[in-house]
């Protein structure tokens, strides 16, 4: 069989993008967007747009047959049109180095109209200074907002990013198996978007929150290494790195230990940093949950600046301040972040991130600054110098400091860290900062209830297996995250794969035994048929491409994302339902457009 010119098509010979000097003198035919127009009255210049990119395209009656010279100038921005014509070097002092069709444009000798476009309601054309339109009138007109550089260019990423994924995983022996969509509801730890039965009414399928019980069974099953690049749904509010539909890359392997997956996704985390440019220096450092907590704050810290929380409970233990004194006789501790040289900061600055810790739940932040005739602010005019010395404070430094339990101090600190490395400019170590996090516990408490910290499928630590009963919040998971500059990218497990143990978890969440069966009965009975030790991990694909393009937010990196009123924008979804169509499925709505009221409730 022939080879197939990728580019070459009935209509064009080939794409814009690849225009270059040495193809000067070519006879092309090329098919696109009109991107901008300008009219110099004998000479007409337009920007012809593909996906590859743009070419100026020339229109002069020296070389232009005078009726494509007519239509030429009647076309508007975004009609698509044919030309054909001839490359051309640009005068040395036309070239364009921004663009990588810069050398050359494109001397149209006929032009074929082939689609008009109404006059567009955003502009796809914008100059360097030209800010966007805001973003609910872009989602709005979303077919015109994916024509953006910016937006192609990161679907293109996401493109070859899921391509090495494939590539990768195939490559370790996993094999690609699709999960059903249409399921059954089982407690991930959020809503589930349930589908109504029209075949067995009052009944309901439940989308996927992940393919967490299915690849699970697919190991019971033998298949022994499993990926897909899954669709996943969560009904649950929305945020700039949240959407209620996302893709995740989902492996699961058999016969594994922690050390197995860390190290295949160690190299596919490589892999995809190569394929987008990103540093990813191999093996990534390594800290367990309890030193993450410890000396950061937070179980995902960004690793990019170095900024370590203290502990100062010896350090202040003199100290004569009513505050501090409360909160450790109460059993907390003294904690804080000493900043080099941030005593700089301005008192604005410093009631920024004081306005930071009461968002993160403290009532306030205490605050040292050290200069040459002692420490002063409403802790340091408290610190005796034996104080400042015991705490590492120098000249010039700041102090930024939180007392009370852990459980409050370390999501306040975590919060200030992060904003004081923005505020005061701290120095990077590194641009591309990759962490695993381990020993994840498997359950958190909040006022006195017991769930789950990934999912109730963690296998247990063995050395706490005995704590699931008397002493729970203890019992560590085999569970790890990995994390890049201060991003979640994916948390996985060992997977619990025995029926018994798997039940003492689910009871510990306070299950009943019949609340199991009927949650989790196709599990157990898998598990129950001969379970191979296994475990893996989800990696959020949006979150992958939105951090490697730098993009804002998610629906940057989405082709036809949901607003954080979780509605299509463009497509105009969700809607009403027709009474008859909710008839057929032997629903009815308690109010609304087409509710019946209570009547038959």
């Amino acid at each position: 069989m022939a080879s197939i010119d990728i580019e070459k098509t009935g209509l064009r010979t080939r794409m814009i993008g690849g225009l270059r000097r040495e193809d000067a003198g070519a006879t092309e035919r090329l098919a696109g967007w009109v991107h901008r127009r300008r009219d110099l009255g004998g000479l007409l210049f337009v920007d012809l747009r593909d996906r590859s990119g743009l070419v100026q395209a020339s229109f002069g009656p020296d070389w232009t047959e005078a009726e494509s010279l007519d239509a030429a100038r009647g076309i508007g921005h975004e009609d698509v049109i044919l030309v054909e014509g001839e490359v051309a070097l640009r005068p040395d002092g036309a070239r364009k180095d921004d663009m990588a069709t810069g050398d050359v444009e494109f001397r149209v000798t006929r032009l074929t109209p082939l689609a008009d476009a109404r006059t567009p309601e955003i502009p796809v054309y914008r100059a360097p200074e030209d800010e966007l339109p805001a973003e609910e009138l872009r989602l709005q007109h979303r077919v015109l907002d994916l024509r953006r550089s910016e937006l192609q260019s990161n679907l293109a990423l996401r493109h070859r990013l899921v391509l090495e994924v494939r590539n990768y995983l195939d490559r370790h022996g996993f094999l690609e198996i699709e999960t059903p969509i249409l399921t059954k509801a089982t407690p991930e730890g959020a809503r589930d978007y349930l589908v109504p039965s029209r075949v067995h009414k009052g009944e309901f399928y439940a989308l996927p929150q992940s393919p967490q019980i299915y690849k699970q069974i697919l190991m019971v099953a033998g298949f022994d290494r499993y990926f897909q690049i899954a669709r996943c749904f969560r009904d649950e509010d929305l945020r700039a790195d949240r959407q209620p539909e996302f893709t995740q890359i989902d492996v699961e392997a058999s016969f594994v230990e922690v050390e197995d997956v860390l190290v295949w996704i160690t190299g596919l985390a490589a892999s995809l940093s190569d394929v987008a440019g990103v540093d990813a220096p191999v093996p990534f450092p390594r800290l367990t949950w309890a030193e993450a907590m410890e000396r950061y704050g937070s179980d995902r810290p960004d690793l990019r600046f170095e900024l370590p929380i203290d502990d100062w409970t010896e350090a202040t233990a003199g100290v004569e301040f009513r505050i501090i004194r409360s909160e450790v006789e109460a059993g907390g501790r003294v904690r804080g972040l000493r900043i080099e040289g941030g005593a700089r900061l301005s008192r604005r600055e410093i009631e920024a991130l004081e306005g930071v810790a009461k968002a993160a739940g403290a009532p306030g932040l205490l605050w040292a600054k050290h200069g040459d005739d002692g420490t002063s602010g409403p802790l340091g005019k408290f610190l005796e110098p034996e104080h400042a010395a015991a705490m590492g404070l120098g000249v010039g430094d700041l102090a930024l400091v939180a007392a009370g339990p852990d459980r409050l101090t370390s999501p306040v600190l975590a919060a200030v860290r992060d904003a004081a490395a923005r505020v005061a400019e701290l120095p990077r170590v590194r641009e591309h900062a990759w962490l695993w996090v381990t020993d994840f516990p498997v359950f958190e408490e909040e006022h006195g209830v017991l769930y789950a910290s990934h999912h109730p499928f963690v296998m247990p630590h063995p050395d706490d297996v005995d704590l699931l009963e008397s002493d729970p919040v203890r019992v560590r998971g085999t569970a790890y995250d990995l994390v890049y500059n201060g991003t979640e990218f994916g948390s996985g497990s060992i997977r619990i794969h025995e029926p018994e143990l798997q039940r003492r978890v689910l009871r510990a969440l306070g299950l009943t035994d019949e609340e199991i069966e009927e949650k989790f009965g196709f599990l157990l009975n898998a598990l129950a048929a001969g379970a191979p030790p296994h475990g893996g991990i989800a990696l959020g694909m949006d979150r992958i491409v939105q951090r490697f393009t730098g993009s804002p937010s998610l629906r940057d990196v989405i082709a036809f994302p949901k607003t954080t009123a979780a509605r299509a924008l463009y497509e105009g979804a969700p809607t009403p339902v027709a009474a008859e169509d909710l008839d057929a499925l032997g629903l009815w709505l308690r109010d609304g457009p087409a509710g019946r009221g209570e009547e038959g409730a």
